[in-house]
């Protein structure tokens, strides 16, 4: 009798067939399966070729080349594919089993499935994979959720496969229920808020100094080779200001159109922190920004109609260079703030109990938002875990105050000549809403007062009170 695989992995594309070489270079036998049998019989024949593989071509063999209780990872469209195929797997599968779901899901689809598999005895976890395709094949970052017993089950795979930093490898569980994917979600909304300051970082350098390509490529190598902007999106961002179009011999970067996709994760982001009270406008902006862009027609329109200013800078290049570097720093750091404030309030909305150190320290390695930033934010968390958000911690607070001019200058400068910086505007705005002592609300609770009847409290004495505003 052949022997049996000790994990199953269902969903062959880019992500799926490298974790899947993942899994068998660190010395787990792997049964897999795909929709397309084609696309099975393909990898069997080339990367797979030699490797401890066992292909299927239905989930009937497929459930039965895993030993028992089977451990299955799927990593297939979000959505509606996944509640077919766990649909499909459900009565193939006998108690005890464990379905792992990799892929970007909603955390409240999580949660449901979680409880469907519960009926019929069997575990389900949702686990955020975050490195691309590349950390899929040496080691991502992951966030498994879910029953903790299936995570101890799959901790000793799981710790092999992960990114491995100096700390140790870069998954932790996560907490019960949908928290894995929850984790993910905001990684992602992080991601897209990293992703718009970068960018807004080079449109700065690109129209407001005018650097050349080749210029910025030096700028962000620098940047990444100092402490506070090492990051793996910055490492790529410089690379991708040396690739050159082979057909028109020009960076190819400005040839690419400026409509930028995302996949949902984003906006859930957004979404969630209405539902839960949490401000989070950089993310936000940067959701913003993306969507804007798909106007690219109307834009072309509307730059024929909508003239900006004929303000021009002229101050000292280098400078301007210096201080958005110290702009870039200070948003980003707001970004972060911003998604551990919305983890620490769905930590208790949702008896998640996460563990901020740990989702720092898990982030390190592998996903895309690895940063050196990340080791002060997990410090900050391992000295104050009931921080109430990261600004205020000492070592930000100083840096923040220090760099504030800096940032208001490259913000103010952005506005002057035109150019629009929805993210790092945001992170700033976020930075004096948090640290003023008093905001232009009790207008606004006046107003509400007025028009509704809304009530409001007062500053010189307890209770609730409603005026009638408009006697003449």
């Amino acid at each position: 009798m052949a022997a049996l695989a000790k994990v199953g992995l269902i969903g062959l594309a880019v992500m799926g067939e490298n974790l899947a070489l993942n899994i068998e270079r660190n010395g787990f036998p792997i049964a897999v399966y795909n929709r397309t049998e084609a696309k099975t019989k393909e990898l069997m024949a080339t990367r797979a070729k030699g490797k401890n593989f066992i292909p299927t071509f239905t989930l009937e063999a497929f459930v039965a080349a895993l030993e028992p209780p089977r451990k299955i990872i799927i990593l297939v469209k979000a959505g509606a594919p996944v509640d077919a195929l766990l649909k499909q797997l459900q009565p193939l599968l006998s108690p005890g089993d464990i379905v792992i779901d990799g892929g970007n899901s909603l955390f409240t689809d999580t949660e449901r499935r979680e409880k469907e598999y519960a009926q019929a005895d069997l575990n389900f976890m949702g686990m955020g994979v975050s490195g691309g395709e590349e950390g899929a094949l040496w080691g991502p970052s992951l966030m498994p959720g879910g029953p903790i017993v299936a995570y101890q089950a799959m901790e000793p795979i799981l710790t092999k496969i992960a990114a491995q930093v100096t700390d140790g490898p870069c998954v932790t569980y996560i907490g019960p229920g949908g928290a894995g994917h929850y984790v993910k979600m905001v990684h992602n909304g992080i991601e897209y808020g990293d992703m718009q300051l970068i960018a807004e970082a080079y449109d700065l350098l690109k129209n407001v100094v005018g650097l050349t390509p080749a210029e910025i490529h030096d700028v962000f190598k620098s940047w990444n080779q100092g402490e506070e902007l090492q990051s793996f999106l910055i490492e790529i961002t410089a690379d991708i200001f040396t690739y050159i179009d082979p057909e028109t011999h020009q960076p190819l970067v400005e040839l690419i159109l400026d409509k930028a996709g995302q996949k949902g994760t984003g906006k859930w982001t957004s979404q969630n922190a209405l539902d839960l009270g949490i401000a989070i406008p950089t993310i936000n902006a940067a959701i913003e920004s993306r969507i804007i862009s798909s106007f690219k027609d109307q834009r072309v329109a509307a730059s024929s109609v909508l003239t900006g200013p004929s303000h021009f800078y002229t101050g000292d290049k280098q400078k301007f260079i210096d201080s958005v570097a110290s702009a870039l720093y200070c948003a980003k750091v707001c970004s972060y703030a911003q998604g551990m404030a919305l983890l620490a309030a769905a930590s208790s909305e949702y008896k998640y109990n996460l563990t901020l150190t740990e989702l720092s320290r898990i982030w390190k390695g592998g996903c895309i938002i690895r940063a050196n930033l990340l080791d002060k934010i997990q410090q900050a968390f391992k000295h104050n875990p009931l921080l109430p958000n990261l600004l205020v911690d000492p070592e930000f607070a100083q840096e923040l105050t220090t760099k504030q001019e800096q940032w208001r200058e490259v913000v103010a400068t952005a506005a002057k000549v035109g150019v629009p910086c929805t993210a790092m505007s945001a992170s700033l705005g976020y930075f004096d809403s948090y640290r003023s002592e008093r905001l232009p609300l009790n207008l606004t609770q006046a107003q509400r007062d007025f028009f509704g009847a809304h009530t409001y409290e007062r500053i010189d004495k307890p209770g609730s009170f409603h005026t009638e505003w408009n006697i003449r």
